[in-house]
């Protein structure tokens, strides 16, 4: 039991750290420790409550960017797609959905880090945003990956780096809360993850602060730098989970 604490505590201020540095990122971190240990029953809820427990603490990283308007979009556009997602889990193989998202940042994040300028995308207005955000919603409800897409989408969108950190930690804020309601309701939290989230909270508590601190360190160009770094990681370890499953 107490090797058990350790690693959850080990990947809860892991992730903690990245996640106050990044404003998400908490999952990829986080579990890439706890698979070793963990059953996915309990990695699973453990990591919505880590991610939304670090979304909380950060809020005042987002209060200059945030623009209740701007992010509008996303969220009612998330909240259409988790259900979506959720409904389309006995259709889609969730190797192959894995696979394909992991293929793409794999190819898409470092061919950004290597461009000498970011290609801008200033078309589609509200419509466009809404619809990265049913897409994210739909990937959160089909394999729990909300982040890539508005993550991804904010970042090419040009904006600043307080206004695109606002967007899309309010988006993954808005449907951990979604997820984690769910999941108290249809029992999920059983006693034994409701011990090890006691575990979680103090362990990324004060990694969560350090990472927000850096963050507030960096420019617009770093920022960008490590978002698209981290989705490419992201991408990396999607597809180096799914590919021996579907061999």
């Amino acid at each position: 039991m107490e090797s058990l604490i350790a690693v959850v505590a080990l990947g809860a201020a892991a992730g903690g750290f990245v996640q106050g540095l990044s404003g998400f990122a908490f999952g990829l971190v986080a579990q890439a420790i706890w698979a070793w240990t963990l059953d996915p029953a309990l990695a699973g809820p453990l990591t919505v409550f880590g991610s939304l427990l670090g979304q909380i603490l950060g809020i005042g990283a987002i209060r200059r960017g945030f623009d209740a308007r701007r992010a509008a979009p996303f969220i009612l556009g998330g909240l259409l797609g988790v259900p979506l997602g959720v409904a389309l889990l006995h259709r889609i193989d969730p190797d192959w959905f894995r696979a394909g998202v992991g293929l793409l940042l794999l190819v898409w994040c470092p061919a950004m880090l290597l461009a000498r300028a970011l290609p801008r995308i200033t078309r589609g207005g509200r419509l466009a945003d809404a619809a990265v955000g049913l897409a994210g919603g739909v990937m959160g409800g089909l394999g729990g990956l909300t982040g890539p897409a508005p993550t991804l989408w904010v970042t090419l969108r040009g904006w600043g780096r307080d206004a695109q950190r606002a967007v899309f930690q309010a988006f993954t804020l808005v449907m951990q809360a979604m997820t984690m309601t769910v999941y108290v309701a249809s029992g999920t939290v059983t006693p034994e993850v409701a011990t090890l989230c006691l575990v979680a909270a103090p362990a990324l508590l004060l990694p969560t602060l350090l990472g927000l601190r850096l963050y507030r360190r960096f420019s617009d160009i770093a920022f960008q730098r490590i978002v698209l770094g981290l989705l490419a990681v992201s991408g990396l370890l999607l597809v180096t989970a799914a590919v021996p499953r579907l061999l």
